[in-house]
């Protein structure tokens, strides 16, 4: 899923067919409540009046939801077991760019999504295009994570990490920083290994993986992207560099046994290859830390508004942040959940070691970061 994301902080929660648009209003206990405009399922009536009435829509439409992404293939499936509403996931491997064009050009049709799943860097400037909507676990978000008034909120993140399938590079040893990734003792075992998921410009782990690589580089800040293109640069000159998006395929098939890419990605990963005898380890870089979250939000124009609102709700719900986290993925209400005990264990237990401070930046320190790389990824590296 190529998406530019919210850059948020982890510490602090650790951190189709086209026909006519169906209508937005449900009648609940014999009055007519339109729910494109409910801003929460209290002043809806209550979460029985919504779940009647997103039952009664019978339909959610989802976008670039991949089922092995921070385990959104549970979450859909137990969503449609538990409520008995049917879930279309269109373009699953799509941008959150696609997305936000999805809303624009399908508007008032019954195919146009429902609800998005994107970066902060679509969020923000495209408030215009969603319904604000408070979850009922809404205080349990942490305010940095979300618009104060309800137009977009932090779901899941994770951090930048390196995978690494220690048979495919040996005698190197496997990478855990980005300055063993460019040490010349190592290069000639990592050469052509080296991939990240997808083109910076429009993906968003490739665009986080490049600045966590600024990080790790002198001069490099969050307010200077830079030297993180020069890096991925430097790893093309040295013939380590492989364009090829990374998936849990190209890993198992040797072609990209080095990957840049988020934790909860690269974890999942692991797990599924392990039993097919493949050892993957899976590291987050001390000397480029970077985390990031992403973020979901209510289309204006959700053909199921009811639906669309139900379905935010069992996200933010104990059972939908832990199944995030059953994927890898660090759910945004963590801290209100530790607090309350309400964490699973295990899953807990599975995620990533992380070591050091996370720096987090601001709005404009991302615009600046995308316009850099939007400018100078092509030209560094052909």
């Amino acid at each position: 899923m190529h998406r530019i994301a919210k850059l948020a902080c982890a510490a602090v929660a650790v951190t189709l067919a086209a026909s006519a648009c169906s209508s937005s209003k449900t009648t609940t206990s014999g009055s007519s409540t339109n729910w494109s405009t409910v801003t929460s399922a209290t002043a809806g009536g209550g979460m029985d009046a919504l779940v009647a009435a997103a039952k009664a829509e019978g339909t959610l439409n989802v976008i670039t939801l991949p089922r092995t992404w921070a385990n959104y293939g549970k979450i859909m499936d137990d969503f449609t077991a538990k409520y008995g509403i049917k879930i279309n996931d269109a373009n699953p491997n799509g941008s959150s760019g696609d997305e936000i064009n999805a809303i624009e050009h399908d508007k008032g049709l019954s195919s146009a999504p429902d609800v998005v799943d994107v970066g902060n860097s679509h969020a923000l400037p495209n408030t215009n295009l969603f319904a604000d909507y408070e979850v009922s676990s809404w205080s349990d978000i942490p305010t940095a994570l979300k618009d104060a008034n309800g137009s977009w909120y932090g779901d899941y993140g994770g951090y930048i990490s390196i995978a690494c399938d220690a048979s495919k590079v040996a005698p190197a040893p496997c990478p855990k920083t980005f300055a063993d990734l460019i040490n010349p003792s190592y290069v000639a075992d990592y050469k052509g290994k080296v991939a990240m998921s997808g083109d910076p410009t429009s993906a968003n782990a490739a665009f986080s993986a490049v600045w966590a690589a600024a990080l790790s580089q002198s001069g490099g800040s969050l307010d200077n992207i830079a030297p993180g293109i020069s890096y991925f640069a430097k790893l093309k000159a040295n013939g380590e560099y492989n364009a090829t998006v990374d998936t849990e395929s190209t890993i198992e098939s040797g072609s990209t046994p080095l990957t840049v890419d988020w934790e909860f990605n690269n974890s999942q990963f692991a797990s599924d290859l392990k039993a097919k005898g493949i050892d993957l380890t899976v590291s987050i870089p001390t000397d480029g830390l970077y985390s990031a979250y992403y973020d979901q939000a209510v289309s204006k124009y959700a053909p199921h508004p009811a639906a669309a609102r139900l379905w935010e709700e069992y996200l933010y719900s104990t059972t939908g942040q832990n199944d995030f986290m059953g994927g890898y993925a660090r759910p945004v209400e963590f801290a209100a959940m530790q607090s309350a005990g309400t964490l699973d264990a295990t899953d807990e237990k599975n995620l990533p070691s992380v070591s050091g401070t996370v720096n987090y930046p601001t709005a404009t320190q991302l615009t600046t970061a995308q316009n850099a790389i939007t400018s100078g990824w092509a030209s560094a590296l052909g």
